[in-house]
């Protein structure tokens, strides 16, 4: 028998119910800030991730799925979005447009690490970017319609940390003084800590091995080594929030494991997921359009949120969604079943979920709808067809009704 590749998985009723609730509330959300979509190809030229992403970062060296294409052009499934996203904005020159660039996408993406509970090898992110402002009034928005993405998904008890890392001005000197002090201390830790000491050191500050981090709490922070203008920018972003009452908890190990992040980074943690317990991770990237080749400067923040995690959160919140059935009809002979078929036909047009027993008595009908948890089952026979009346019973009641045409649109539509 063949499986799923290892790594993936189908989405199967009733999650996707819940699956499609998120989406359609992030819409929602994301267009009352004014954000539009975007799909970007899920291939793209290695070159984009290698240069946007960072050389070293574990993605590039150890998860991307690469191959070379017939032309022998090198291809990579995207491993994450913003760096198409921003490719998309110098491609198509969204800079010429009026405003901030607010997009946003929903969609799969690809990274071949170890499974384990809530990451996947094909995955999926909602993810958002607000391009063409460096304020740092942008960085709370972008935050704030976060929070209350979340909160209108009935997420609670999750936390908001908060970080800069800086910028190219005064990040170089906190990064010599970080070497000098792993140099020290990288034996005794992991072996991709002792690597990244060498190739990536600020990613040192992301472990997650549980036996590093006292030897992590005793790093140098990146707080004490900003300049001016990250200092009074990241005081903006935190009095933003503040005047937003949006509570926050300020981390100075918090970094994002990409290299193009500057100044405000951010991720929001939940304790339903365990050790593995981030949400959502996001942050500045000033600076990134410009290394993909951009001659216009374009200053952007951004956030994903890793679908899969924040829909295993709130089936572990709220207990996994019953499927939305409005009506079951249970015609009686041939007559009745062509006759439900047209009803059903105009209900569907109104948006009203039905279903139809094609063949059966009505016990088996009845248990049925029983199974598939039918609102209202509607029984049909010659002589509701004949008497223009329609036997329509509230499976949590037990009551039944006998309605014409018209009652009986009024009833399901209410």
């Amino acid at each position: 028998m063949i499986r799923a590749v290892k790594g993936t998985r189908d989405l199967l009723p009733p999650s996707t119910e819940l699956w499609n609730r998120v989406e359609a509330e992030t819409r929602r959300v994301f267009r009352a800030y004014n954000y539009h979509e975007i799909r970007t190809p899920i291939l793209e030229e290695t070159q984009l991730f290698a240069r946007g992403v960072g050389e070293e970062t574990d993605i590039v060296t150890k998860e991307m799925y690469t191959f070379e294409d017939r032309d022998e052009t090198s291809l990579t499934l995207r491993p994450e979005a913003t760096a198409s996203v921003i490719r998309a904005y110098i491609e198509h020159r969204l800079d010429q447009r009026p405003g901030v660039q607010k997009l946003y996408y929903i969609g799969p993406m690809f990274r071949r690490e170890r499974p384990q509970k809530g990451r996947y090898r094909q995955f999926y992110q909602i993810g958002a970017e607000a391009i063409g402002s460096e304020s740092p009034f942008v960085d709370a928005e972008v935050i704030e319609m976060v929070v209350q993405l979340l909160q209108s998904l009935g997420l609670q008890d999750f936390k908001l940390l908060l970080n800069s890392v800086g910028d190219a001005n005064c990040r170089p000197a906190f990064l010599a003084k970080l070497r000098e002090e792993l140099a020290k201390v990288a034996p005794s830790m992991c072996a991709d800590c002792q690597r990244r000491a060498e190739t990536n050191p600020l990613r040192v500050l992301d472990c997650k091995v549980p036996e590093d981090q006292p030897i992590i709490e005793k790093l140098p922070s990146i707080l004490d080594h900003l300049c001016p203008d990250c200092s009074a920018h990241f005081d903006a972003v935190r009095r933003y929030l503040t005047e937003r009452q949006i509570p926050f908890e300020v981390r100075p190990r918090l970094v994002r494991g990409l290299d193009y992040y500057m100044r405000t980074t951010f991720e929001i943690v939940h304790g339903a997921l365990g050790a593995q317990n981030s949400v959502l991770g996001g942050g500045r990237y000033d600076g990134l359009a410009e290394s993909l080749g951009s001659k216009v400067p374009a200053p952007g923040i951004g956030f994903s949120i890793g679908e899969d995690r924040l829909v295993m959160t709130l089936e572990q919140a709220g207990g996994e969604p019953a499927l939305r059935l409005d009506l079951f009809i249970a015609p009686l002979g041939e007559a009745a079943l062509s006759h439900a078929a047209l009803l059903a036909r105009d209900l569907r047009r109104l948006g009203i979920a039905v279903e139809i027993a094609p063949e059966g008595r009505l016990k088996r009908a009845m248990e049925l709808a029983n199974k598939l948890g039918a609102r209202r089952v509607l029984i049909l026979g010659d002589n509701e067809i004949s008497a223009g009346l329609y036997a329509l019973k509230d499976m949590a009641s037990g009551e039944q009704q006998n309605l014409g045409r018209e009652e009986l649109i009024a009833k399901l539509t209410n």
